[in-house]
C-alpha cells in the first residue's frame, strides 16, 4: 500500500507543553521513513502599536521599538531551534514564524499550508483562567479545518513534585 505524504502542523511556543506535544507527535504520529512533512509554527504576539507618547508623556524611540522587535524574533528563533533539535530524525521539517493572535493565525496557517492534522499542547488552565485568557487549543479545536490533536502534559505524581 503506497503511503501518502501527510502535512503535520505543530504549534510551538515557549512553554514545556508545546515541546511535550511535539515529542509525543514524534513518538506516536510521525512514522519512521515516512514522507510526512512536519511544520513547526511559532506565532509571535501581535505587534503593539504605540503612539508617539505612551500616555504618560514618555516618548518611545524607534530604537526601543526595534529592540522589542529583535527580542521577539530572538525568542522565536530559540523556540524553533529547540524544537528542530527534537526533530533530528525527521527528513522533512519546515519552520514558520507568523505574527498575530495565535488562535487566529494557527487556524489560518492550517488552511494556507494544507495541514492534514494540527498538533498542539494544552496549558491545562482551569475554567476561570481559560474564561479570562481564552484557550488557544480550544479555539483551534473548534475552528481549524483539519483534525486537531491536543496533547496534555502529564501532571507529576504526588511524590515527584
Amino acid at each position: 500500500m503506497a503511503q501518502e505524504e501527510r502535512r503535520i502542523l505543530v504549534a510551538v511556543d515557549e512553554g514545556e507543553e508545546s515541546l511535550h506535544a511535539l515529542s509525543w507527535c514524534l513518538e506516536n504520529l510521525v512514522l519512521q521513513n515516512s514522507k510526512d512533512t512536519l511544520i513547526l509554527l511559532y506565532v509571535k504576539p501581535p505587534r503593539v502599536v504605540y503612539s508617539t507618547f505612551d500616555g504618560t508623556g514618555y516618548l518611545f524611540s524607534s530604537d526601543i521599538t526595534a529592540a522589542m522587535e529583535r527580542y521577539g524574533q530572538e525568542v522565536a528563533d530559540v523556540v524553533l531551534e529547540k524544537a528542530k533539535k527534537l526533530c533530528n530524525n525527521i527528513e522533512k521539517v519546515e519552520t514558520r514564524v507568523e505574527n498575530g493572535d495565535p488562535r487566529d493565525v494557527i487556524c489560518e496557517m492550517v488552511q494556507k499550508l494544507g495541514a492534514d492534522v494540527l498538533v498542539m499542547g494544552s496549558h491545562g488552565y482551569g475554567l476561570i483562567k481559560r474564561a479570562f485568557l481564552g484557550s488557544v487549543s480550544n479555539h483551534c479545536a473548534q475552528n481549524a479545518k483539519c483534525p486537531v490533536l491536543i496533547v496534555k502534559k502529564p501532571k507529576p505524581a504526588i511524590g515527584n513534585q
